[in-house]
């Protein structure tokens, strides 16, 4: 639940990080987003991985070396965000859906604090896309959407993303927040649907899904399918299912890192703020 003791502390967190956070998104100020805009701001040694079109031939007949251009990004940017409203998103206290809808919430200020336009989407069987609009009677009427959303169906990552697609327009910010319990293959065909703009993925998990803290005997219900499921947690399988959790996040972090995007995960248990420094630092 987004409360308005939340949205009066963003405004306090904003003057804080204004500088180095407000200036991502405005549209008029100088950004410390580097991008692929018209006015070259720097270079940088070329590493490897770099895309080769941005070399400096110039600087390289005169130093032989290689370097890279890096530009002022591009204004105006669209600011999207896009949160999983699907069943299994409705677990924990406070639930993902929650969390992801503050998280979601707080980047809609930081876009509206900067003039910027801000969309947003739910998705689960169904997406459901709102406007581009800015100012707060468009943060407030996400608020209220997101705080009557129920977390209900099944998602599918990449169907979503193909259909999101059709509201991209210009280059744009887009921000995913699901817990990502998504075969990878999946993941990757969707975030290849946004096409060529700045996404970042955040996965939101409970803590005890990151640390599995049951053990015995125990009835698991699937949330999405409500299949329920009698099993006995055993050392041994609590240590398979922290492996392949693991090797689940490090094959998104190797997606995203392929896709030029970023990935993060936080848990519920992060303070809200906690995780805004580590996805925007």
């Amino acid at each position: 639940m987004i409360t308005t003791e939340y949205l009066s502390s963003l405004d306090r967190f904003n003057l804080i990080m204004r500088k180095r956070v407000t200036s991502k998104y405005a549209g008029s100020r100088p950004s410390i987003m580097t991008g692929r805009g018209a006015t070259i701001k720097d270079h940088r040694m070329y590493a490897e991985g770099d895309d080769f079109r941005l070399i400096d031939w110039k600087v390289y007949a005169r130093t032989d070396n290689l370097y890279v251009k890096r530009y002022e990004e591009e204004r105006n940017l669209v600011v999207h965000i896009i949160i999983d409203s699907s069943a299994s998103m409705n677990y924990g206290k406070p639930t993902k859906f929650d969390y992801a809808s503050m998280l979601g919430a707080g980047f809609a200020y930081i876009a509206m604090r900067g003039n910027e336009k801000f969309q947003y989407a739910t998705f689960s069987d169904a997406l459901r896309v709102f406007q581009p609009k800015r100012g707060m009677s468009h943060l407030a009427g996400m608020v209220e959407v997101l705080n009557t959303t129920k977390p209900s169906g099944i998602s599918d990552f990449a169907k979503a993303m193909a259909s999101y697609r059709k509201a991209l327009g210009t280059r744009a910010i887009i921000i995913a927040i699901s817990d990502c319990l998504f075969d990878p293959e999946n993941i990757k065909e969707g975030m290849r649907m946004l096409g060529n703009n700045e996404i970042k993925l955040i996965q939101v998990l409970d803590p005890s899904e990151r640390k599995l803290a049951i053990d015995g005997d125990v009835k698991l219900r699937d949330l999405e399918t409500s299949e329920l499921m009698h099993t006995y947690i055993s050392p041994k399988l609590k240590s398979d299912y922290l492996k392949k959790l693991e090797a689940h996040m490090h094959e998104l972090e190797k997606v995203s890192i392929a896709l030029r995007s970023g990935f993060h995960v936080v848990t519920t248990d992060t303070p809200i703020f906690d995780a805004f420094y580590e996805i925007l630092k």
